[in-house]
C-alpha cells in the first residue's frame, strides 16, 4: 500500500509539473513593442485637435468668423473678404493616397443661403493664383477628399511666386516630415488687404467681393504618429511659424519667413494652439523654429 501511494504522489507531481510547463508555454512574456507599434499606426485625426483659433461658430449671423467643418479640413470663413480666415487640418500618411489632382476648382454650396459664392473665375485676368490652404497634394486619399481642396473657400488670391515656390516648397517638406514617421497639425491663415500679383497691386477682386491679403501665414506642430496629440505636445515639440507678405518678388526660401506663433497672434488676434496647455504654449509659441527645411 505505501509503494502503491508513493506511486501514486509521483503521479501527480509530476502532472502538476507537466501542467505548470504548458502555462508557461501558452502565456509568453509581453512583447514591450507591441503598445508602441499600434501607437506609431497612422490615423486621420480631427482637423481642430490644436483648438478653435478665432472661437468661430457655425452661425450665419456670425459673418465674419463663420465655422465650416468638412471630413477634411476645418475653416473660420469670412463672407465679406470672399475667404477663409484660417484653415486647420491633421496631415498623416493615412490622408494620403494615390488619387490624381482634380483641379475642379468651384464654389462651396455649402456657404449659407444667401452668401455670395467666389466662382472659379472670380479670381482670372488678376495676376494671383487661386492659392490652396489646404493643399491638394496633402488629401490625395481619395476623389472626395482631393475635390474638397479645390472649393473656392479653401482659396485666397496669393501671389504666384508666393504660391508656386514659397509655399510650395514649404508644402512638399511637410509631407517629407510625414514620410519621416510624423504626423502633423497644420493651420494657415491670412490678413490684412493688398498684395503684388504678377499684374501688379491690388487690394480686391470680383468686383470687390474677394479681398486681397497682405499677408499669409502658417503654424505647423510636429510630432510622431501617436494619440491623445494636444496632450502629447511638449515644450520641446517643434513648432515652425511662418509669415510672409503677399508679394510676387518674395525669396523662394520659405525658411527665411520664420517667426513665432506669438507674433502671428499678436498680427491676427487669435489663440492658434489653443488646445494646448497654457504652460507648454508659453515656451512653444515665444521659439523661432531652426530645424531644417529640406
Amino acid at each position: 500500500m505505501k509503494r502503491t501511494l508513493s506511486r501514486l504522489s509521483a503521479l501527480l507531481l509530476l502532472g502538476t509539473l507537466a501542467v505548470s510547463c504548458s502555462k508557461d508555454t501558452i502565456a509568453p512574456a509581453p512583447d514591450p513593442m507591441a503598445s508602441q507599434t499600434a501607437d506609431a499606426t497612422a490615423t486621420r485625426d480631427n482637423n481642430l485637435a490644436m483648438g478653435n483659433p478665432s472661437g468661430a461658430v457655425a452661425n450665419s449671423a456670425n459673418y465674419w468668423n463663420y465655422l465650416v467643418t468638412k471630413s477634411q479640413y476645418t475653416m473660420s470663413y469670412h463672407r465679406d473678404r470672399g475667404t477663409p480666415n484660417w484653415v486647420s487640418w491633421h496631415l498623416s500618411s493615412a490622408w494620403l493616397g494615390s488619387t490624381p489632382r482634380q483641379d475642379n476648382f468651384g464654389p462651396d454650396n455649402g456657404l449659407p443661403s444667401g452668401w455670395y459664392r467666389v466662382t472659379s473665375t472670380s479670381y482670372t485676368g488678376s495676376g494671383f493664383d487661386r492659392g490652396h490652404n489646404c493643399p491638394s497634394a496633402d488629401r490625395t486619399g481619395s476623389v472626395a477628399d482631393n475635390s474638397a481642396t479645390f472649393l473656392m473657400s479653401n482659396m485666397i488670391p496669393q501671389a504666384p511666386n508666393n504660391n508656386q515656390r514659397t509655399w510650395a516648397s514649404l508644402e512638399n517638406y511637410c509631407r517629407t516630415l510625414v514620410d519621416a514617421g510624423n504626423e502633423l497639425y497644420i493651420i494657415m491663415g491670412s490678413y490684412g488687404k493688398g498684395g503684388t500679383g504678377s499684374a501688379g497691386y491690388a487690394t480686391t477682386l470680383d468686383a470687390g467681393r474677394v479681398t486681397v491679403p497682405a499677408r499669409v501665414w502658417k503654424v505647423i506642430v510636429v510630432m510622431p504618429n501617436g494619440t491623445g496629440d494636444a496632450s502629447r505636445v511638449t515644450t520641446s515639440t517643434r513648432v515652425i511659424a511662418v509669415n510672409t507678405p503677399n508679394d510676387n518678388s518674395l525669396s523662394t526660401t520659405w525658411g527665411s519667413y520664420r517667426t513665432t506663433v506669438d507674433a502671428i497672434e499678436q498680427a491676427t488676434g487669435y489663440d492658434i494652439l489653443s488646445a494646448v496647455s497654457t504652460t507648454v504654449q508659453s515656451t512653444i509659441e515665444a521659439r523661432v523654429d531652426s530645424g531644417p527645411t529640406s
